[in-house]
């Protein structure tokens, strides 16, 4: 992004995902961003080229192909994108975005009060994502793992690896529905992550936040409900043959 001739709302209007970089410099990006972004620099004693080179990191866009085979990608690797994609996105994304909400919505009840019930609704749905990640990260995928290799190895003791994730699974689709549901709600009631047309800038980088979030949730569970965990049930059936 060129940031030369930009005030600092400008550049959050052009791209939502800069409002990040100026909160870590603690430079407003609402109310009172309408003065040039190396104006504010020169101000705050900031390194205006260090902060230019971070909101061009920021606004990187990474495109990913819809024919990508994820069906063919082999479990461990799945487990690595899945980890290292979408596990990561939610452990950096929450709690910041948690913040920002309560925050905001604290500040402007009488003036937003339409929003009044989301920080409640959010809260509910990081304290179960971070609950069901944490649980895949340090029980599923290392047994998925495990059994995956002890398969590809064609290992004889491979029968006695197998646990059966039949019950844990059906744990983690019910949490699953509980995260559609919740995101779901989120969806409804920010009438499809639109704010109106009063909303200041701020009101804005939240929801296109939290619209970011809920494309994440549903790709990160398309990959395990519809790939991984299928693969995971196969391997399993496969090992108690051998």
């Amino acid at each position: 992004m060129d940031v030369s001739g930009f005030t600092i709302s400008d550049m959050v209007r052009k791209d939502y995902r800069t409002a990040e970089v100026f909160s870590k410099y603690n430079l407003s990006y609402c109310c009172s961003g309408n003065i040039p972004l190396q104006s504010a620099c020169e101000t705050k004693g900031i390194d205006f080229e260090e902060l230019s080179a971070e909101l061009r990191k920021s606004t990187r866009t990474f495109v990913l192909s819809n024919t990508l085979p994820f069906d063919e990608w082999r479990p461990d690797f799945l487990i690595d994108y899945i980890t290292h994609v979408h596990h990561a996105y939610i452990y950096q994304t929450l709690p910041s975005l948690s913040a920002s909400l309560e925050s905001f919505v604290t500040g402007h009840q009488s003036k937003y009060p339409e929003l009044n019930n989301l920080p409640e609704l959010f809260a509910r749905l990081t304290g179960i994502l971070m609950q069901h990640n944490h649980y895949e990260d340090e029980i599923i995928f290392p047994y998925i793992k495990q059994i995956e290799a002890a398969y590809r190895r064609k290992e004889s003791y491979g029968n006695l690896l197998v646990r059966t994730l039949r019950k844990p699974l059906q744990n983690i689709e019910k949490e699953h529905l509980q995260i559609q549901d919740m995101s779901g709600k989120l969806k409804l009631l920010t009438a499809e992550f639109t704010p109106p047309d009063t909303a200041c800038l701020n009101y804005v980088v939240i929801f296109k936040r939290l619209e970011e979030l809920h494309q994440n949730l549903i790709q990160h569970k398309y990959l395990e409900h519809e790939v991984l965990f299928p693969k995971a049930i196969a391997i399993e059936q496969k090992l108690l043959r051998l």
